[in-house]
């Protein structure tokens, strides 16, 4: 009685075995690194070499080096030469163009057989350190945008209805179009409504002009608030992959803010710079001669086709049309290197089919004509007013570049007028995609990685102290059982680790707070069997049939408890956010783990104490 076929001896063993493999990563810690990619996805042949004598030209030891996922990595003992090492590796393979991404990361100190088994889990902000951002959309803003992109439909439409006259523009927060006569404006009203189900139109008559003003319905606008927010999620996404951060947490919290988590991040000003940029460009044509602009920039009257900019390296005015050709979100690549003809700095842009058809077209009918560049950022700006801080936001538009359309453009062609940062920069925001709205970062914590490890610590140490506290009572009241019991415990606490490594899980301190929590739990169940066995025992029942019975009719009772704490836990996971996912995961997991470990595990370890003996009494 009490005998275990050996497929369970194994089916332990094995479980065993792999848990360990698994957990073992963890035990290492990491090492600091600079991370080298290229932007083309490949590596060049003799990259480590180039790397080293550039490192050892800035007086930097030689690192170990080590090759993952086709990046380079160059291992420190210390931060101080991880970010010598970085800016001097950034300046030397980055001197001429954009042609690596360069950042500073934390990656596995294990060793390399240990690496090829398994991945430690990663940790979270709380415990790695990095940066936390709260982001607040401008959803006015992308409203806006989204009523504009209607003025270039309604202009074409009052063309090919043969509707001379019609001005149109959004002003004050709307749409207007204006037209000479009640007649005309009736005409297009018909025809703006047949497809402009997202428009709410009215009409009005004002002096000798008759107006449609129009603004998105409520439906369209909250659409829009939705397309923006997740717009702007993905963009920043594809930001951050450029900063090469690990297991990074961007998530919409609210209806206009985003959240965006950092861990190991260990330039936080480069972080904001990049996250929090706006920056984009627009393609127009050049409007009328020198002497418009001259007259327009004097205060001089902007014609309605036309609008106003200015040059940044001059400071003159320059009038270009209304009208644009492509803007920062068809471009579908952009790299930062220097022109061949001037050795300015450049913009490599590549542009998606639409924005190739539309610049080709353009670009056919005004051979010999100007196109200028605008470079558009919106900065954000500080003024004390009555003792008090008021946020301003301030759209710079400049023109950065004009020059004579000499052949027909299509999908590549470059721009020039940055500088060397400003183009390095103004690629990789076209790389990720533009931000479909201005966002601000309204909240900033940095998390250093010595509170991190402070975090850790303190962590750790008291997972170890309540796993002591547990075995020793354990041991105590129940003796071999709590021993037992104990060896379970440690047991399920490193299949915990070995199932986060295994799923890349995210630790963060409410997760320990849920191992810890799991600890004092997954006692509960022996205690219930060890409870069970000795009551079978005082009401003399033989030993074998008393642990036989300890186990079997304790089991409901323990899957009943366990499952609707799950439950609880499920439900925390998929409703809760940030700490409480973290508490949730360790949690489920725990419950899991100590459901075979509690049951399977030590019932093994039983019988292969006791079972089949004619044992005269237990220690329990």
């Amino acid at each position: 009685m009490n005998k275990n076929p050996l497929w369970k001896y194994l089916l332990l063993g094995a479980v065993l075995v792999t848990g360990f493999l698994f957990a073992l990563p963890n035990i290492f810690g990491d090492d600091q690194a600079v991370q080298i990619s290229a932007r083309d996805g490949e590596l060049p042949a003799g990259i480590e070499r180039e790397v080293a004598a550039t490192l050892e030209q800035a007086g930097i030891a030689t690192p170990e080096f080590r090759t993952e996922n086709g990046q380079l990595l160059a291992l420190f003992q210390n931060s101080d030469d991880q970010i010598k090492a970085r800016d001097a590796i950034d300046r030397t393979l980055n001197e001429t163009s954009r042609r690596f991404n360069i950042a500073m990361n934390l990656v596995s100190a294990a060793p390399e057989w240990v690496r090829n088994i398994a991945k430690p889990m990663y940790l979270g902000l709380d415990l790695r350190g990095g940066v936390h951002f709260l982001m607040e959309v401008d959803m006015a803003s992308a409203i806006s945008s989204a009523e504009e992109r209607f003025i270039s439909e309604w202009k074409t439409l009052a063309r090919e209805a043969r509707v001379r006259g019609a001005a149109i523009q959004h002003r004050d927060g709307s749409l207007v179009a204006r037209f000479r006569e009640v007649a005309q404006r009736d005409q297009m009203l018909e025809i703006y409504g047949r497809d402009n189900r997202d428009l709410d139109m009215r009409t009005r008559e004002e002096g000798e002009f008759a107006f449609i003003e129009a603004d998105l319905t409520e439906e369209a606008e909250q659409a829009e608030r939705t397309s923006s927010i997740q717009q702007n999620i993905i963009t920043l996404r594809n930001r951050v992959n450029e900063l090469g951060v690990a297991e990074p947490i961007i998530q919409q919290q609210g209806l206009e803010r985003i959240v965006v988590q950092l861990p190991g991040i260990q330039d936080p000003g480069r972080a904001r710079e990049i996250l929090g940029a706006t920056a984009t460009l627009e393609y127009r044509l050049v409007f009328g001669t020198p002497g418009d602009w001259i007259a327009a920039g004097n205060g001089g009257v902007v014609p309605p086709a036309a609008k106003l900019y200015y040059e940044r390296d001059t400071g003159s005015a320059i009038l270009l049309q209304r009208d644009i050709i492509v803007t920062g979100d068809q471009i579908k690549d952009a790299s930062a290197g220097i022109d061949q003809q001037s050795g300015s700095p450049a913009v490599f842009v590549n542009l998606d089919n639409q924005g190739a058809r539309q610049m080709q077209t353009v670009t056919e009918d005004n051979v010999g004509n100007l196109m200028a560049v605008v470079y558009i950022e919106n900065l954000v700006e500080y003024r004390e007013v009555d003792g008090e801080r008021i946020r301003e936001t301030k759209r710079v538009e400049e023109v950065i570049n004009s020059a004579t359309i000499r052949d027909v453009l299509s999908h590549r062609f470059q721009t020039t007028g940055l500088a060397m940062t400003e183009a390095t920069d103004l690629a990789l925001l076209l790389r990720s995609g533009a931000l479909k709205a201005p966002i601000e970062i309204v909240e900033e914590r940095t998390v250093g990685p010595s509170l991190g490890r402070d975090n850790i610590r303190q962590g750790f140490n008291s997972a170890l102290a309540g796993l002591a506290v547990v075995l020793a009572f354990m041991a105590f009241y129940y003796r071999v059982f709590g021993i037992i019991a104990g060896v379970a415990l440690v047991v399920n606490l490193v299949l915990i680790i070995a199932v986060l490594s295994l799923l890349q899980a995210t630790l963060t301190l409410p997760g320990i707070a849920g191992i810890v929590l799991t600890t004092g739990m997954a006692v509960d169940a022996n205690v219930l069997i060890f409870e069970r066995i000795r009551e079978e025992l005082r009401s003399g029942s033989t030993i074998q049939a008393s642990i036989s019975a300890g186990y079997d009719k304790a089991f409901v009772t323990i899957a009943d408890a366990n499952v609707t704490t799950l439950i609880a836990a499920v439900v925390l996971f998929s409703m809760g956010t940030g700490p409480i996912k973290g508490f949730a995961i360790t949690l489920c997991i725990g419950i899991l783990t100590s459901m075979f470990t509690a049951i399977f595990g030590t019932r093994a370890l039983v019988n292969a104490i006791y079972g089949g003996k004619r044992v005269q009494s237990l220690a329990i």
